[in-house]
């Protein structure tokens, strides 16, 4: 059994100035770590006693506050947290996560480059595989590292001077934020411009860390029948990793662990594209249909929406990079459930995002009921903390 040195230093003060009131690191929970124990001794069968292990956990924590995971142990930890996201509906695929151990990687120069290898690593020319980054934890009194990014990969919006934004009106705010920091923006600045990382050792002041354009792979989307469809030159990046969601593996925090599956057509086409606070398209594209937007009775947005899943379908299948469509993909986490109720588990789901932003009632996760996802549930990936400024 790999085991991580624990009597290794603990990393030096460090003297930026805090950017952010966040709470400091605390002891770990024996309680949370002998629950996770447990747990991985119950399915995963290791070799070593499991009183032995815990044993030697205990004096890890009367020692430091904290504990190392065996390499074992965070891959187990890991593909279960993703196993427990009630928000996912591609769960079915938890055993094949490819776990990436960088515990010793926590300055933010550092893990940009393991970031960018991620992306490498995950993407395999577009026939994506589940991946998940491992930097270090926090520490009792030794935050972690942090991006704060909510995903590898997004691209910036910029507001012009005619109070209009180019770009994704989703991130304003973060694109002012990167340029505040050192950022240049594209000039002219463009609808799809990648923007930077903004990694932080701890509580840090963040850096400002450019994407190499080889590592981000997009897809230039066209439509099945319509020729126009390719003059809006739309595009978007193949690989959805978000990195903003701390990991939570028996009582021990990593906040920076980027972890990516594939997309669902309906994540980019139902919602990226057309939310009115992202790119806001569907007028774009009912007129190119010759739609009638008078009315709403017209169904005209309906129409146009699905022309635009279509087109996503389509331009990822053309490019050979994987994409899930809503109606296998309901299916398969059908399946899933079937899996786990038949090894004793419950399988917690949260419906309003289970069930796709189109066609919902065609598909056959509308129709059930799911388990009431349990905050409490470890492992898991935690939703992200606001952080306030000091």
């Amino acid at each position: 059994m790999t085991l991580i040195a624990t009597n290794a230093a603990v990393p030096a003060p460090r003297t930026c100035p805090v950017t952010h009131a966040t709470p400091a690191p605390s002891v770990v929970d024996p309680e949370a770590a002998l629950e996770f124990l447990t747990r991985f001794h119950a399915e995963a069968e290791p070799s070593v006693p499991l009183a032995r292990r815990i044993r030697r956990i205990r004096e890890e924590i009367d020692a430091t506050g904290t504990y190392a995971h065996t390499t074992e142990e965070l891959e187990f930890g890991a593909r279960v947290a993703w196993r427990n996201a009630a928000r996912c509906i591609g769960r079915l695929y938890w055993r094949s996560l490819h776990v990436r151990d960088r515990r010793h990687v926590r300055t933010p120069a550092d893990v940009a480059a393991e970031c960018v290898e991620h992306l490498r690593v995950a993407t395999r020319g577009g026939r994506i595989r589940s991946t998940i980054t491992v930097f270090a934890p926090d520490r009792p009194g030794a935050p972690g590292p942090r991006i704060h990014n909510d995903q590898l990969v997004r691209y910036a919006g910029h507001r012009m001077p005619s109070g209009a934004v180019r770009g994704d009106g989703k991130y304003t705010e973060f694109t002012d934020r990167a340029v505040a920091l050192g950022w240049q923006r594209p000039d002219p600045p463009g609808r799809f411009d990648v923007l930077p990382l903004l990694i932080a050792d701890g509580d840090c002041e963040p850096e400002v860390f450019e994407l190499p354009p080889d590592a981000v792979l997009e897809v230039p989307l066209t439509h099945p029948d319509h020729a126009w469809f390719a003059e809006l030159r739309l595009r978007w990046h193949a690989v959805p990793a978000i990195s903003n969601m701390p990991l939570e593996i028996g009582g021990v925090t990593y906040q920076a662990a980027p972890f990516n599956g594939w997309y669902l057509g309906t994540e980019i086409g139902a919602r990226n594209l057309v939310d009115a606070d992202r790119y806001d398209l569907l007028p774009v594209i009912a007129e190119r249909l010759g739609l009638d937007t008078s009315s709403e009775r017209t169904l005209w947005r309906d129409r146009a929406l699905v022309e635009m899943v279509r087109a996503v379908q389509h331009s990822f299948d053309v490019a050979g990079v994987t994409m899930a469509d809503h109606h296998s993909e309901s299916r398969r986490f059908l399946t899933h459930v079937e899996r786990e109720e038949r090894a004793g588990r419950r399988c917690p789901a949260d419906w309003s995002w289970i069930v796709p932003p189109v066609s919902g009632g065609l598909t056959p996760v509308y129709h059930r009921y799911y388990d009431e996802p349990d905050p409490s549930t470890r492992p898991a990936f935690l939703l992200p903390t606001p952080r306030s400024s000091t």
